[in-house]
């Protein structure tokens, strides 16, 4: 693991009101850094609108953004949802995964995956869902190591310009392993 580039611990925490410019222009890096792992363009996230922002991060028993702190500095973001629809009410998506190329291999993103998760357990929930590009191995590590399993690829789930990316569906299961699991 990297040294973190400041000496004092980082700290994670939901965000809030008073976080929502620094969200905006981390998820517009996000989408410039790593345009196949995040769904909008750097345009499209520029164009959310204040009140848009903080409806995606405003913390609920249904939703909530993880951040990570560089002291005052927000370093790291992944949103957790878990869903409304009783059918479907066992489980939830994390998303918008990013953390600050400065801070990548240090940890960060394991800590706010963890912080996710255990969201999820806290509200008794059975599966944790997520998608990741199928070009992104890193990810795609950390995904496995915190248990993580591919389920599916959707191919071609996303186009750049003339470039095509898939996506591998991975679940979390917080009950029971999935090979132990019947339909």
């Amino acid at each position: 693991m990297n040294e973190v580039p400041n000496a004092a611990p980082l700290t994670i925490r939901t965000l809030a009101e008073n976080d929502i410019d620094a969200f905006r222009a981390m998820r517009v890096q996000a989408a410039e850094d790593t345009p196949f792992a995040i769904v909008s363009t750097p345009e499209e996230e520029a164009r959310w609108t204040r009140e848009e922002n903080l409806a995606r991060v405003r913390e609920t028993d249904r939703q909530c953004v993880f951040g990570a702190f560089d002291g005052e500095r927000l370093v790291g973001i992944v949103g957790w949802r878990r869903e409304p629809r009783v059918k479907f009410a066992h489980k939830s998506l994390i998303w918008g995964v990013f953390v600050d190329p400065a801070y990548r291999r240090t940890g960060l993103a394991r800590r706010l995956m963890e912080s996710a998760i255990e969201r999820a357990r806290a509200f008794g929930l059975e599966q944790v869902q997520l998608s990741v590009s199928a070009r992104n191995p890193r990810a795609q590590a950390l995904y496995r190591a915190l248990g993580f399993e591919i389920y599916g690829t959707e191919p071609r789930a996303m186009r750049i310009a003339n470039d095509y990316f898939d996506e591998d569906l991975m679940v979390l299961s917080l009950t029971a392993p999935l090979s132990t699991i019947k339909n």
